[in-house]
């Protein structure tokens, strides 16, 4: 078997040439034929909505094959940061309205004119929110660098939700598996852990810092979640922060949602983390309830940080991804996720 290896260069990718053998993928066996493809990469762009297999992968160079290897594949997505492939149906030229800038991600497929479209690093813009991308047409969900004033010269990694609601959202919580122990002491919760294309808390620290920014206007809370048997609901919350020191919870009030407010109980209460007992009841409610860094009271009405449980796990109450309004003290959620928007002054 004659296989021509990838060469990588900044703007294409040239594919395998497969002839006349048979091809071992993963101890998969495919037929033999004979193709030959050279991808051109526009960097910091996407095409979406057109994906029909996702998968992760080392790099851009594995992606492109598995693209060469299924004759739907006319185009791919590459994620540098969390690793997805994306394969696709079509191309930018057949899905235009599709193909948006996307920060850190790289499209190739055969047009020659594709590298025009590339991005570099510099044409983001020190962007300081999830709204503020979107307000500049940065539409599709996923993983961006923005600059928040408090950060000075720094920057914040995050995952914008732009679908939800409007979109703008930077995404700070996310359950969806159990990939993740949440089950962490307060430095943990302090700086953040997890995958931002997975399970996450983003960290403490950096709550603060941006939802203290008074001159980037006022933030708004959504919870959403989801349970066992796919019902979703949503919370909605004005004037969301999180205070320094011991990361007190507050806001103005529940405006709408189908979840309920299940989050009153926890309002004004401080962090608290099974290394560092600050909520209201005489034990402590993290190690009680085995639960993540939560906003205990004595102890709670909700615990979006609480120990990932299978439906068919005995019900235990209060232990598990708690939200009581939408499905009460004994339910462990199958997902959850929480962002926050900022309104502007």
């Amino acid at each position: 078997m004659a296989i021509q290896i990838f060469v990588l260069d900044l703007f294409y990718i040239t594919s395998l040439i497969f002839q006349g053998a048979i091809l071992s993928v993963s101890g998969v066996e495919t037929s033999s034929y004979t193709k030959e493809r050279t991808f051109h990469a526009a960097e910091n762009q996407a095409l979406r909505k057109v994906a029909f297999a996702t998968k992760t992968v080392r790099s851009r160079v594995i992606c492109g094959r598995e693209c060469s290897m299924d004759e739907r594949c006319k185009s791919f997505n590459f994620n540098d940061c969390s690793k997805m492939c994306e394969l696709n149906l079509a191309t930018r030229r057949e899905h235009p309205e599709d193909f948006n800038a996307t920060q850190g991600s790289v499209y190739f497929d055969a047009d020659e004119d594709t590298p025009l479209y590339s991005l570099t690093d510099s044409s983001f813009n020190r962007y300081r929110s999830c709204k503020m991308l979107l307000d500049a047409g940065y539409w599709s969900s996923g993983i961006y660098t923005i600059y928040p004033e408090g950060f000075g010269n720094d920057s914040l990694r995050i995952y914008c939700d732009m679908e939800t609601d409007g979109g703008g959202w930077v995404v700070f919580q996310r359950r969806q598996d159990g990939s993740v122990d949440f089950y962490r002491n307060w430095t943990e919760y302090q700086s953040g852990f997890g995958d931002l294309s997975g399970e996450f808390w983003l960290g403490n620290d950096n709550l603060v810092t941006l939802t203290s920014n008074d001159s980037q206007g006022t933030w708004e809370l959504r919870v959403d979640l989801e349970d066992w048997e796919n019902n979703t609901a949503w919370a909605k919350y004005s004037d969301f922060q999180i205070s320094p020191g011991e990361y007190i919870l507050s806001y103005d009030r529940y405006t709408n949602g189908t979840a309920g407010d299940a989050l009153s109980y926890q309002r004004r209460n401080l962090f608290s983390t099974k290394d560092r007992d600050n909520d209201a009841w005489e034990s402590s409610c993290a190690e009680y309830v085995q639960g993540g860094g939560w906003w205990y009271n004595a102890c709670l009405y909700s615990n979006l940080n609480g120990r990932y449980s299978l439906p068919d796990e005995p019900a235990v109450r209060l232990t598990g991804i708690i939200w009581d309004d939408f499905r009460g003290l004994y339910y462990s959620l199958k997902a959850s996720s929480m962002k926050m928007r900022e309104i502007a002054l």
